[in-house]
């Protein structure tokens, strides 16, 4: 008898077993169905790090620092990995400053790696410069020990170190920090400000070597040369209009959105074309804005209607009903992606305009940093609409 409750147990136990992994199985395709309908955001990233140097005799680089920041989003944006667009983080130090504190080096993480392009334009037009210690190879250090690069290998992992002191200052050898930045797959471009050959004889160009990345020289003092269009005014107003999408919602809401329109202001002061350039950067993939705007956040699944609470709407949509906010949402977003496709449509004829009408301007930070992250892309198979 014992023997025959023994058996009817396993019995029991086995068809139990087999009916679980039946469910399962069926449980692991309808999830694979599932992300096969909502295809997920691809994980390929450009993380650069851009390490400034902010003394005194740097007032030319910062400027262009600001007034290219939306020419180098731009161009990353076309930037493709396994056929799939790229994400984009930039991550901002200076260095070189007497404000800073000694015992750090004179070195301050201005910003962790972020891909919030408004918080970056800000933290830019933040930096001023004064005279100080410039220590490559510890700022180079601080970055890669200070900042998530991760183990993706498809990464793009650049390090643009700019300044004009020579390379070999401080207690930090670049050469310990260039075999850190290798282990870590992470690539040292090195941009002096001054004479070519300068730069070569104070290290600038040993120190971008070591990691297989580019050394250039520029002229940090050359302004920066924004081309008027036949476009503009039309793109313009459409960035008005394009402003007027976005909801915000949280805490952040209507700080992030007063911070927005302070960057397109920002981008203004240098002309109504780099104004026209921020513009164009708001219609791309790039420019994502979960943390605040109940469009994106929405779009990214970041946030569900249903969980939010009503303190957090703005005022709009206080008191409605989760159908009625869905259908708000919605139809921003509907806005949006015409409105951003007609930028596109515009900035194509401007980009030919542009190209016509452009003198040699090789000579700039832009410049540099396109042409070593496009060279350097193409190792890990990334590339260009």
């Amino acid at each position: 008898m014992k023997t025959y409750f023994k058996t009817l147990l396993l019995c029991i136990a086995l068809i139990g077993f087999i009916s679980c992994s039946a469910k399962n199985k069926k449980q692991n395709i309808a999830s694979n169905q599932l992300k096969a309908m909502h295809h997920e955001p691809n994980k390929q990233f450009i993380k650069v790090a851009l390490l400034l140097d902010t003394s005194n005799s740097m007032d030319g680089l910062i400027d262009q620092a600001k007034s290219q920041l939306w020419d180098i989003v731009n161009e990353l944006s076309y930037a493709k990995c396994n056929n799939e667009k790229s994400n984009l983080l930039i991550a901002l130090y200076e260095y070189g400053n007497d404000r800073l504190s000694g015992k750090e080096g004179y070195i301050r993480q201005v910003l962790a790696f972020s891909d919030d392009l408004d918080e970056i334009s800000k933290e830019l037009f933040s930096l001023t410069t004064n005279g100080g210690e410039e220590y490559c190879g510890q700022v180079i250090q601080k970055s890669l020990n200070q900042l998530n690069w991760g183990k993706n290998a498809d990464d793009l992992k650049l390090i643009f170190i700019a300044g004009n002191e020579p390379f070999t200052q401080g207690k930090v050898s670049y050469k310990d920090a260039s075999i850190n930045a290798k282990e870590k797959d992470v690539t040292i471009n090195t941009i002096f400000c001054g004479d070519f050959n300068q730069g070569i004889s104070t290290f600038w160009k040993d120190g971008a070597k070591l990691t297989n990345g580019d050394y250039m020289a520029i002229n940090q003092n050359n302004k920066t040369l924004h081309i008027a269009s036949p476009y503009d005014d039309e793109i313009l107003i459409l960035n008005q209009k394009l402003n007027k999408t976005y909801v915000a919602y949280g805490r952040e809401g209507m700080q992030k959105m007063s911070l927005q329109a302070e960057q397109d202001s920002n981008a203004s002061v240098y002309s109504k074309a780099n104004a026209v350039k921020r513009t164009v950067s708001k219609s791309s993939h790039l420019y994502k804005n979960k943390s605040w705007d109940l469009v994106d956040a929405v779009e990214l699944e970041e946030v569900k209607v249903e969980e939010i609470s009503d303190d957090e709407l703005p005022s709009e949509l206080k008191g409605k009903t989760k159908t009625e906010i869905k259908s708000y949402v919605a139809k921003k977003s509907k806005e949006r992606e015409v409105i951003q496709n007609r930028i596109k449509e515009l900035n194509s004829k401007r980009k030919d305009y542009v190209f016509k009408q452009k003198k040699d301007n090789t000579n700039s930070l832009e410049n540099a940093m396109t042409k070593a992250i496009k060279e350097q892309a193409k190792k890990k198979k990334y590339s260009w609409e």
